[in-house]
């Protein structure tokens, strides 16, 4: 099969770690006999420094003519130390979500066995945990009207949504469970706020199209503290987008590493893939950046693109590495591999799942040798 990929390495370790992400689709190519053309394009802060604009209207084009979208990372110091900086890298993001109309972000969340003593949680309360964040992506306060004061002493956001925009990610939701433990819980704070109250009357309605599946909800502070607490309850969580923002990113811990948090933001056109980490410009062109989760990103493009079979390849290449310790030194602080190192080992498990595992040992810049 042939289809068209577009890659916004972005700022940071961005374009570091996905080019990891794309040696493992490379691999995957030539292990399943696909074609990935690949189209690059700009978007934040290097797209600021060379066109004026995050979002320039070719990265647009691009990606509507693009069966999905493997992104890096956005964001610079130079506009995160700026709060008065008019244009900012960010704003390309936002923008594009609203152009290709992606209203739903996924947020797989997983306790790796191999990780779980990383995680400042104890193992008795992370171990099997496993659920999936469905958040809404494109309304609520980060779209609402903006307003300061004259005076520069009063400040506004407003927070809107609609039925068409709730239902729309809560079949979504809904979809996802049945394929799952069968369970959606609703985070809201529908004792306070009215969009909250529209939100659980209207996934309380479509629940009810869905019998197999249990519905249950909690205020999104309580969900905050569940999620510490007991973080194996949850299987589908469904929430706006504010809530869902502060809830995935406090969900990261559970995994043991944000570098093996992947994600995807998806609409009914378009799809966009992209780890949550951020840009970490600390990091950036030391090879150190932990690539797993931009290429745990890629394995949710292949299942976007109904190539399931590949994608277990890549998650198991991913399994693997952890077993053997093949990783940054976020994770293997002792014995820690580069940024490229790791996506070469990707790759070649891939490629040589038997010949990458009875000769870890003996692997060079992603080479195997038959010993």
């Amino acid at each position: 099969m042939n289809y068209n990929i577009a890659i916004i390495p972005g700022d940071g370790i961005g374009p570091e770690v996905t080019a990891q992400a794309k040696k493992a689709l490379d691999a995957v190519a030539d292990e399943f006999g696909h074609t990935f053309t690949y189209t690059q394009a700009l978007m934040g802060a290097c797209a600021i420094d060379a066109t004026g604009n995050p979002l320039p209207e070719e990265t647009i084009d691009i990606c509507e003519a693009s069966d999905a979208i493997l992104f890096g990372a956005i964001g610079h110091p130079k506009y995160d130390n700026d709060p008065s900086a008019k244009v900012r890298p960010e704003q390309g993001l936002l923008r594009l979500r609203k152009s290709l109309g992606l209203f739903c972000n996924v947020r797989p969340v997983k306790a790796y066995e191999q990780l779980i003593e990383n995680s400042p949680l104890k193992r008795e309360i992370i171990s099997g945990a496993d659920m999936s964040i469905y958040r809404e992506l494109t309304g609520g306060i980060y779209f609402g009207e903006k307003n300061l004061s004259d005076d520069g002493q009063i400040a506004s956001d407003g927070c809107s949504y609609s039925v068409e925009e709730i239902s729309r990610i809560a079949h979504l939701a809904f979809k996802e469970a049945q394929n799952r433990r069968k369970k959606v819980t609703l985070v809201d704070k529908a004792n306070v706020l009215e969009t909250s109250r529209l939100w659980r009357k209207t996934v309380t309605a479509i629940g009810k199209e869905y019998p197999e599946v249990a519905l249950d909800f909690l205020f999104v502070d309580n969900a905050a503290m569940q999620m510490i607490l007991n973080p194996t309850q949850f299987d589908v969580i469904l929430t706006e987008n504010l809530f869902g923002d502060i809830i995935s990113d406090e969900a990261s811990v559970i995994g043991g590493s944000i570098g093996l948090l992947a994600s995807a933001s998806v609409g009914k056109e378009n799809a966009l893939f992209e780890p949550i980490h951020g840009s970490f410009p600390q990091a950036t062109g030391k090879d150190i950046a932990n690539p797993l989760a931009s290429i745990l990103s890629a394995a949710m493009l292949l299942r976007h693109l109904n190539l399931h079979k590949e994608a277990d390849k890549v998650e198991e290449a991913v399994e693997k590495s952890l077993e053997l310790g093949f990783s940054t030194a976020d994770i293997n602080p002792e014995n820690p591999f580069g940024t490229s190192k790791v996506g070469d080992f990707i790759a070649d498990y891939i490629l040589n799942p038997e010949d990458t595992n009875r000769n870890f040992n003996n692997i060079f810049a992603g080479q195997s040798t038959i010993i």
